[in-house]
């Protein structure tokens, strides 16, 4: 007989390791990342006092800190060391070079802007690194590579705001990448970029050689 206030003591069951193993990668959290290049501080200074004329309009405007090139377009992505890992392949593969921001702009089509942005010349150097970086991470990118840093995004209107404030002006801002940077994406309706991981680009040496192992002769070569 058991008497009152005393409790059966239960057993567990005995756990099944392949089901707590599934359960475990089922949970694990998924992050929007991106690889770009940070804008140097002082030229980031300067593209934002060119993008505070739209203030009076209904854009977003992208804070100083958080302007940058985007390489490798967003992704969820749950093992930040493995993408580590394949970053790693390419900056140890290719030297610094040069990233010159030579317009500013409504993009990506100048008759139905989404964007005020910064266009970046195209450069070899550029174009080989993101087309490295496209291969190692398994991606497509149908569209043609046109490097950029985005200042403001327009929600709707962008045309009305283009023909009330046309900006379309030369410019000629310079700065060496020497290390590309891992970003987190703030979430939906957040603002604010994080730097996960910087990683430096190797000597110019180095450079070569991966151009070689990506795409065989070099562009050097083929001009």
């Amino acid at each position: 007989m058991i008497s009152a206030g005393f409790a059966m003591p239960t057993i567990d069951k005995p756990s099944n390791n392949t089901d707590d193993a599934k359960a475990e990668r089922n949970v694990v959290p998924h992050m929007r990342v991106f690889v770009g290049v940070q804008v140097a501080p002082e030229i980031a200074r300067e593209l934002a006092g060119l993008a505070c004329d739209l203030k009076q309009f209904s854009v977003r405007l992208v804070a100083t800190a958080d302007i940058h090139v985007t390489l490798v377009p967003p992704w969820n992505e749950a093992s930040i060391s493995e993408t580590l890992e394949k970053l790693r392949q390419v900056t140890n593969n290719f030297g610094a070079f040069a990233l010159t921001f030579q317009r500013i702009c409504y993009g990506p089509q100048p008759r139905r802007p989404r964007l005020l942005w910064a266009e970046c010349a195209a450069t070899n150097e550029i174009a080989a690194f993101h087309a490295a970086l496209i291969h190692v991470f398994g991606r497509k990118y149908e569209r043609p590579f046109r490097p950029h840093a985005t200042l403001a995004r327009f929600p709707r209107n962008g045309s009305a705001i283009a023909r009330r404030r046309p900006i379309d002006q030369q410019l000629a801002l310079t700065q060496q990448v020497d290390s590309i940077a891992l970003f987190q994406s703030p979430p939906p309706g957040g603002g604010g970029y994080r730097v996960l991981a910087s990683l430096e680009l190797a000597g110019s040496a180095a450079c070569a050689a991966a151009n070689a192992q990506f795409f065989g002769p070099s562009l050097a070569d083929r001009s």
